[in-house]
């Protein structure tokens, strides 16, 4: 497996990634990873939509709060073709408490911490926390990555403006 030293930061100290680092016009690497039911989804289950995979280290911490609301604010502005996806190693259990908590209603929140395998397929897994770093990807209907964001320093928010531009212009 590819590790990736130095990829990105938290409070300014290097780690490391493992999995490759996703580039736009590839296609989307599968994974299986559990719902807030506790049943596997793959890839293949949100084929058919554009989608925004947004990718956190856990919903219980400020920015990923602040990130999945805001997502969750924007997919209620957009037309039912898009899907917002949000991965953590957050067991379900948690998920779906914050996402009542929060109000969250436009976001599917998803658990990775069974096998850790979309961290690994999308080179988001750090290596030293056994978390999911913070990274956006945009797929368009056919699963082709159309939008790659991996976030350099863990604790900053990615460009929402490029993210849900891309999102949009596949709406069009």
């Amino acid at each position: 497996m590819t590790e990736r030293t130095g990829a990105v930061t938290m409070r300014g100290n290097p780690l490391t990634l493992i999995g490759p680092e996703l580039k736009v016009g590839e296609k989307a690497p599968d994974f299986k990873v559990v719902g807030n039911d506790l049943k596997p989804v793959t890839l293949a289950d949100t084929t058919g939509k554009v989608r925004i995979l947004s990718s956190v280290p856990s919903l219980d911490t400020p920015v990923c709060d602040m990130e999945t609301r805001r997502f969750n604010d924007e997919a209620a502005k957009m037309p039912g073709l898009l899907e917002v996806l949000t991965v953590s190693m957050d067991l379900p259990f948690a998920q779906k408490r914050w996402c009542g908590a929060a109000g969250i209603s436009n976001v599917r929140t998803l658990s990775d911490y069974q096998d850790r395998s979309f961290g690994s397929a999308y080179g988001v897994l750090i290596k030293e926390l056994l978390l999911d770093a913070r990274a956006v990807f945009v797929l368009d209907k056919d699963n082709t990555l159309r939008y790659v964001e991996y976030v350099k320093e863990v604790g900053e928010h990615p460009n929402y403006d490029a993210i849900l531009g891309a999102a949009k212009k596949l709406l069009a």
